[in-house]
């Protein structure tokens, strides 16, 4: 697939090669940071791409490994930047997910100078990708530090944010969706708030400077959403512009709100760990990831999974159904969902028809065992019975009706917990 065009590539490579302006406390800068970090070019490479196997272009070496050695090593004599425009890389002119892959393995921690301004870079790159439909994104830590993935950008997610209590007011307001949080918790929250409430320098329309804090920014920008009002001692639902007394008297979900939108403001920091931990403490079900939290306990597939998928039709359902099920409306992410189990079905045609396609699929997923294939057959025609018998997708008239929000949420989490098998074992045949 080739979504990103030669404009964005060759964008991208040129910030590695140029480097980058940018202004910081009314200073200019200029910041350069090569893409292979603390590493040896060479040992960069070998981290994403087997050498010995990719051909050399120097007739004295048998192989790519022996060949770059000899020209960014023993003599030096590539240019800067040769690697972008070399076939052998596929960075200029292959499929999308190898240059998303590569530009992964540029932000890993074991690459990366801890200096901070490969963050800048990040976002420079996140900048150029999301146009073209991709950004990079934290996907899991090791030791401490942010492991980046890729995935599908999905544009109206950066257009406004929506807070927590707003993106799930239907499920909040039919008790589908509850939370309670005890005073100690809150206490220790409107703490740890306290403690990353910076104060920062801003300017007006006419150009006059004001301080303002963190506590003030995040109550200005939930005034665009309604009006933070938490309870006083005669028990009143009263307005507030007070950070302690909003954590500790107001909805849960409210807090939660309030989190989200603080998580902007402390980015660079371990605000988000911090929070995780305290959630952690007091058995509240959620992480904050992305500035977003969301709930432990909902199934959905990881990003690094899909993304690893090669079958474009397949990966861009799944995505479809998992971003349809995080804004709430389930109806039509179980109508993804069930597409996507479709398309798995047939994951091997035309090699093989549907049936044998299934078959083999069940194979890989039970390595030969009879026990486990005798499970994963009879969840394949359970759930393919449901998708005949039920009106999963709204113009099936004719087929039992779904009435209740509920049932969405079983039909959708029994298939994902399938089909986030199965994809596992797809990813290991890239040939296909």
């Amino acid at each position: 697939m080739r979504q990103i065009t030669e404009i964005t590539r060759r964008d991208i490579f040129g910030l590695f090669l140029y480097g980058i302006d940018i202004t910081d406390s009314w200073e200019n800068s200029h910041l350069n940071y090569w893409y292979y970090g603390k590493l040896s070019e060479i040992d960069f490479l070998k981290r994403i791409y087997n050498l010995k196997s990719l051909p050399s272009y120097d007739d004295r070496f048998n192989d790519a490994e022996g060949d770059i050695w000899q020209h960014t090593v023993n003599n030096n004599d590539y240019e800067n930047g040769w690697v972008f425009e070399d076939e052998r890389f596929g960075l200029l002119d292959g499929e999308d997910e190898v240059l998303l892959k590569f530009l992964c393995a540029i932000f890993h921690p074991a690459v990366r100078v801890e200096n901070g301004i490969w963050k800048k870079f990040l976002e420079a790159v996140n900048g150029l990708l999301q146009p073209d439909g991709y950004e990079l994104y934290p996907e899991s830590k090791i030791s401490g530090r942010d492991v980046f993935g890729w995935k599908r950008f999905d544009p109206t997610e950066k257009v406004l944010f929506i807070p927590f209590s707003l993106r799930y007011k239907k499920m909040i307001k039919t008790h589908f969706l509850s939370q309670s949080i005890s005073n100690k918790a809150r206490t220790q929250i409107a703490s740890l708030l306290e403690r990353y409430n910076s104060t920062y320098r801003e300017t007006n329309e006419t150009g006059w400077q004001y301080d303002i804090t963190t506590n003030e920014c995040v109550f200005r920008d939930l005034l665009q959403f309604y009006q933070p009002k938490a309870y006083n001692s005669s028990g009143r639902y009263v307005e507030t512009n007070d950070m302690k007394h909003f954590i500790l008297k107001t909805s849960p979900f409210c807090v939660f709100d309030f989190i989200e939108i603080y998580e902007k403001y402390n980015r660079d920091n371990d605000f988000s760990d911090k929070v995780n931990a305290l959630l952690k403490l007091h058995e509240i079900p959620y992480n904050l990831k992305m500035g977003k939290l969301e709930n432990i306990f909902d199934i959905s597939i990881n990003n690094k999974y899909i993304s690893s998928i090669p079958e474009k039709g397949l990966r861009e359902l799944l995505w479809d159904a998992e971003s349809y099920y995080k804004k709430g409306n389930k109806q039509i992410a179980v109508e993804k969902l069930w597409d996507a189990l479709e398309r798995l079905k047939t994951y091997y045609s035309p090699t093989c028809d549907k049936s044998q396609s299934v078959k083999k699929i069940i194979e890989d997923m039970s390595a030969s065992d009879l026990n486990f294939r005798t499970l994963y057959e009879t969840e394949f025609s359970a759930l393919t019975k449901i998708g005949n018998d039920y009106r999963i997708r709204h113009h099936e008239t004719t087929k039992i009706d779904i009435t209740d929000e509920r049932q969405y949420e079983y039909f959708y989490k029994r298939c994902i917990a399938l089909i986030s098998v199965a994809i596992q074992y797809l990813r290991r045949r890239s040939n296909i």
